[in-house]
């Protein structure tokens, strides 16, 4: 995967380095070929006064042999080149032509000189100086340079990055955009402040999302067509069932027959609202949808039918309510309200208990159901909330509950956890719901 900010980086920072180094190099030459000029010119004065001091007659010395961190030398010969005065090592003489390198004793010199006319006849004078104070400038010219380059490299670089980030600011915010949408917001991207360059992409995907959004669409209509489709005629068929079992209530076989029936009937009508209650839950986000409720006040509108339900089975459920205010989807936590009762009910033997417990805990919500069952054991209790899977054939589900209440869970930010039951008999399952806002009206305590 390539990086668009790495690839402009490397374009960029790349030739600016290198015109750094060119620029450096000039600054260098500009900075150094006149410091060269000054001190040859001075070493060009200094032969022109000692020549001056032998046409007027007058000795042939310097004043000193130091000049700073440089010493000096100096020689005077006649027109063949005979020493006359000075030292005697002195390099060969070149007069006439520009300031030149030799050596004297090993240390490199810079070397003038002169040919001058006097009265006893042509004379030629030569003036060498060390190099060192010339290296302690272009050291110091040198230093100077290498902070200057690094600070306007370091600046350039910093300037790049800045203009880089901030070209691809809305690239960064479409990222976070994208990032922050929950799995079923298929909302298009707002194209109002799309630079030029990206605005093709941008159209490309909304279109993308607009046909994803239609597919969407088009199975959450096929979902409830499937449940206007199939709930109805089987809601039709277990009243024609009752009706036939009320019509042969002399008929043992008969009536043994319809009520194998009515069971399947049943068990097909609760596969059937289970598979509609997992799509619903597949199809929630977090967030989406929500509204200000309170859990308590779900469970006190299904209260009437448990209690029916446990009763038929020989159950002894119980209540602990009260408020519970959160944010969610009335829908789904009835769905996850009546599968997990359900599953506790079906599970627990006659003459057992269940216990639904909603309450405020902390800032957030628990919702519990204990039961005296089986138990689930706890190398399997993961394996439950994968669909179909029943960890107990001889009883009558289809293996979706958990897997439904996992989903609402998730859609909801909860948690769902599955432990012990009071005693260390049976299972209870808690959903924790995080921090939620209260609703206008809390339930009261049941």
């Amino acid at each position: 995967m390539t990086s668009i900010r790495l690839r402009l980086l490397k374009w960029l920072l790349g030739p600016i380095l290198l015109l750094n180094l060119v620029l450096a190099g000039l600054v260098y030459a500009l900075a150094w070929t006149p410091a060269q000029v000054a001190f040859d010119q001075g070493l060009a004065d200094t032969a022109a006064t000692l020549a001056g001091r032998i046409r007027d007659g007058a000795p042939a010395f310097v004043p000193a042999t130091l000049a700073g961190q440089d010493r000096l030398w100096y020689v005077v010969r006649d027109a063949a080149g005979a020493h006359l005065e000075g030292s005697v090592g002195f390099p060969a003489l070149r007069p006439g032509a520009p300031a030149y390198d030799a050596a004297i004793g090993g240390e490199p010199v810079r070397v003038a000189a002169l040919l001058v006319s006097t009265p006893d006849g042509p004379r030629q004078v030569g003036v060498a100086r060390t190099l060192r104070q010339r290296l302690e400038v272009r050291s110091a010219i040198l230093r100077s340079l290498f902070v200057l380059v690094t600070l306007a490299t370091l600046t350039l670089v910093g300037l790049v990055w800045l203009s880089v980030s901030n070209g691809l600011r809305p690239l960064a915010r479409i990222r976070a955009d994208l990032t922050g949408r929950g799995a079923g917001d298929l909302a298009p991207i707002a194209a109002d402040e799309v630079p030029y360059e990206i605005a093709p992409v941008v159209s490309g995907f909304n279109e993308l999302l607009d046909k994803v959004e239609a597919g969407a669409r088009a199975q959450r209509d096929f979902m409830a067509d499937m449940a206007h489709q199939l709930r109805t005629p089987l809601a039709g068929l277990q009243l024609q069932l009752e009706w036939l079992a009320a019509r042969h209530a002399g008929d043992a076989e008969t009536l043994r027959s319809l009520g194998l029936m009515r069971l399947a009937n049943e068990r097909m009508i609760r596969q059937v609202n289970q598979l509609l209650a997992l799509a619903r839950a597949r199809q929630g986000q977090p967030g989406a949808a929500h509204e200000a409720l309170d859990l308590a006040s779900l469970v006190q509108d299904a209260i009437q039918y448990f209690v029916e339900e446990a009763a038929r089975r020989g159950i002894d459920i119980g209540f602990e309510l009260a408020p519970a205010p959160l944010r969610g989807d009335a829908f789904q936590l009835r769905d996850l309200v009546d599968n997990l009762v359900d599953n506790a009910l079906r599970y627990t033997p006659r003459g057992g208990s269940v216990t639904v417990i909603a309450k405020q805990e902390g800032e957030g919500v628990v919702f519990a159901v204990e039961d005296t069952g089986p138990g689930i054991a706890p190398a399997r209790r993961a394996q439950v909330f994968e669909r179909y899977v029943r960890l107990d054939d001889k009883t009558s589900g289809s293996g979706l509950g958990l897997a439904i209440v996992r989903d609402i869970a998730l859609a909801h930010g909860a948690r769902v956890a599955l432990e012990d039951g009071p005693g260390a008999r049976g299972t209870r399952v808690t959903v924790r719901f995080p921090r939620t806002t209260a609703p206008n009206q809390s339930a009261p305590e049941v």
